[in-house]
């Protein structure tokens, strides 16, 4: 045995090991980011049917929403941040939520002609957040894991 496998032996062994126990972790995490987001997101959406008003002046004024009228964007902006969080948070349909969920983040994002750094870097957080899931799913503790259509 050389010197570099006394070395790195064992330090495969002890990361084998690491990540045999926090791969149980891995749902609770995914659960933690789909209620994280999904909370962002509906809360948003709550605040926009709280004053239409409000929503409908943002849209004209504030939000450059490409291809679609003011009016057109804020209602569907708003039934997206209500629809896709509830999918999101239950783990029902969590992918389809959570594509949903990057559409309207990315939009957000485009239609603000500026956008403070750090309300941008929350942007970014949410949808790599999104993307987790997207890409690995809502995980065993979701509905979606229950109906057996998580794979």
């Amino acid at each position: 045995m050389n010197k570099l496998s006394v070395l790195v032996t064992p330090a495969i062994s002890i990361n084998q090991t690491l990540a045999s126990i926090l791969n149980y972790l891995q749902p609770v995490v995914l659960l933690a980011a789909r209620l994280y987001v999904a909370q962002v997101f509906f809360s948003s959406g709550l605040t926009k049917i709280n004053d239409w008003e409000t929503t409908l002046f943002l849209f004209e004024l504030e939000y450059a929403v490409p291809f679609l009228s003011p009016a057109a964007a804020a209602f569907l902006g708003t039934f997206g941040e209500l629809l896709f969080p509830v999918l999101l948070a239950f783990g029902l349909f969590g992918r389809l939520g959570a594509l949903g969920l990057s559409v309207v983040n990315a939009v957000a994002v485009i239609s603000l002609s500026e956008i403070a750094p750090a309300a941008f870097t929350l942007h970014v957080l949410w949808g790599v957040l999104l993307a987790g899931i997207v890409a690995f799913g809502s995980g065993k503790l979701s509905i979606d894991s229950v109906l057996g259509s998580e794979k």
